[in-house]
């Protein structure tokens, strides 16, 4: 049971983990009007707009499924890059032919944007950005050959991001910051182990500057639903529990502790994983899950669409994100 997240059923021991080696463009004009506000503690902060998040979102799906080797995949990667590089980051494309669960080779393209890159305090935030290519969990069976759209399913977090970057070009924070979109993450088959999250696998052995170095990572994925609940989960509590901690009270303190709940929620293989056991750096993920009901009923159907995207989720974890990232010295 995996999406590139299968559900982990075994217990998360130290000998486990050893042994596994894996065209359109959003308008700013109205969010850019927004003046600072000052944060508790006299921290500065800056406004999260869920209005230019949600036209991130829509860019990213106009340009249609972003499936790896297809036109669609080709141009919405440029739109990141040259969106993330007039927001003044520095960007590095890392791009590796990476071969899938079924021998097909997928054209993939991290890609990395930077800024205050020469500090060494510093902590990235990642999101997937391609979309699965087929509908597999779809009630309908003729539609399982369909390709997911991935509105929630990687625009979202890839979006959050994006308007995180608009505000780092109007603010920088006072660490340095790297948003790390990874490729390939949902290429994948459950019955085949380490066949999802390709591009972070590739990225963990193969970082973009060597040696890589951050105080921790922060993974957003499926943060755009209806009605989400956003869990602990049990990889991100072994490997990073104090960052999990930090987030989710800081969820609480804004205001948004009936999305970020505090129990601990099932184990989940994602992007962070790999991230984890391949570089050592504590890594979390803020996804939509819960033990009971699992992913959100749009996950890998024909429903991830724009039109169930919701701003105010949106605007929920992209603040409190923001927050913890302009706190920091």
């Amino acid at each position: 049971m995996e999406k590139s997240k299968r559900i982990l059923f075994l217990t998360l021991l130290c000998g486990l983990f050893a042994a596994c080696t894996p065209q359109a463009d959003a308008s700013t004009s109205e969010a850019d009007s927004h003046a600072s506000e000052t944060a508790p503690g006299n921290v500065p902060a800056l406004t999260f707009n869920a209005d230019t998040c949600y036209a991130f979102v829509q860019a990213q799906t106009q340009f249609g499924a972003r499936v790896p080797n297809t036109t669609a995949h080709v141009a919405c990667g440029n739109y990141l890059v040259q969106t993330l590089q007039r927001y003044g980051a520095h960007v590095i494309e890392q791009k590796a032919n990476l071969t899938a669960y079924n021998g097909t080779v997928l054209q993939s393209r991290n890609i990395i944007a930077s800024w205050n890159v020469n500090t060494p305090n510093r902590i990235f935030l990642c999101a997937h950005w391609d979309s699965r290519p087929t509908c597999d969990e779809d009630p309908n069976p003729a539609n399982h050959n369909q390709s997911v759209m991935g509105a929630n399913d990687g625009a979202s977090g890839v979006a959050v991001l994006l308007e995180i970057a608009r505000l780092v070009a109007q603010k920088q924070p006072a660490i340095g910051l790297d948003i790390i979109l990874f490729d390939s993450e949902d290429y994948g088959n459950s019955d085949v182990e380490h066949s999802f999250c390709l591009g972070s696998q590739y990225w963990g052995r193969n970082p973009h500057v060597r040696p890589y170095q951050a105080r921790f990572g922060i993974l957003l994925d499926m943060v755009g639903g209806k009605n989400p609940v956003f869990a602990k989960d049990q990889v991100s509590m072994y490997f990073a529990a104090d960052v999990a901690n930090m987030v989710w009270d800081k969820a609480a303190q804004l205001g948004y502790g009936n999305l970020f709940v505090a129990n601990q929620g099932g184990g989940v293989i994602d992007d962070h994983y790999y991230v984890n056991l391949l570089t050592g750096i504590p890594c979390i993920d803020i996804i939509h899950y819960q033990n009971g009901s699992g992913f959100p009923e749009t996950w890998h159907t024909t429903q991830d669409v724009l039109e169930n995207i919701d701003k105010n989720t949106l605007h929920a974890v992209g603040t409190v994100v923001t927050h913890v990232l302009y706190e920091l010295k």
